[in-house]
């Protein structure tokens, strides 16, 4: 079986508190994203990420976004967390992702001038790439989509795709672009880091349909 008839894995990120994450896990969520910028509306301290960690099952990856951290506080993280996958949104190296002996995602936001073929080869490690759309002064959570054409030709169980995907047009995104997994946070909010947990169900549920072959 190819993954072209697989359902989509979905993760919802910018979690910031048990009650959501568990709503999400409920809906169906593969995975839940946590994210350690503080600058984000959606910035969760690592001993709430802890607790959310700790109270869910042992079947949900827990996903830590990190933008151009610190080494020495990301490994910090970790170690109280237990998180289980790395999420890098910055401008971080290969070097640096590798070293934290954690499977990790790198984000790569879609500027007019970026060539995701060559960008994706400057990280040979990571265990997926996750396409987003490109604002000059955000790393992330922008609400806006970008052109899901850029990236048809990339599709395979290694793309992620993120950028102003909701409830309406993951379908949509999903049917365009066949990803392994789409990724959602203001999508499904109804206020930044607090999350509609209708919303998730109508994401999930949408994202889920078996991509045609």
């Amino acid at each position: 079986m190819t993954s072209s008839v697989l359902k989509t894995k979905v993760k919802i990120c910018g979690i910031t508190c048990l009650e959501d994450a568990q709503a999400a896990v409920e809906a169906g969520a593969d995975a839940i994203g946590l994210v350690f910028y503080p600058p984000s509306s959606r910035y969760v301290t690592p001993a709430v990420a802890a607790q959310i960690v700790a109270g869910l099952g042992p079947f949900v990856t827990t996903v830590g976004l990190f933008v151009n951290e610190d080494a020495v506080l990301v490994k910090e993280i970790l170690a109280l967390t237990d998180i289980q996958l790395l999420q890098f949104h910055g401008d971080e190296s290969e070097q640096y992702c590798r070293q934290f002996e954690r499977p990790y995602i790198k984000a790569l936001r879609m500027s007019p001038d970026l060539d995701p073929s060559k960008e994706m080869a400057a990280y040979p490690g990571a265990c997926g790439y996750l396409f987003d759309a490109w604002q000059p002064d955000k790393f992330g959570g922008t609400g806006a989509t970008f052109d899901w054409q850029r990236i048809v030709s990339l599709a395979g169980d290694n793309l992620i795709l993120a950028g102003g995907l909701t409830p309406d047009n993951v379908d949509t995104a999903v049917e365009a672009v066949k990803p392994y997994a789409v990724d959602v946070s203001g999508g499904v909010e109804l206020s930044p880091g607090k999350k509609d947990h209708r919303a998730l169900k109508a994401f999930i549920t949408a994202a889920k349909r078996s991509k045609s072959q």
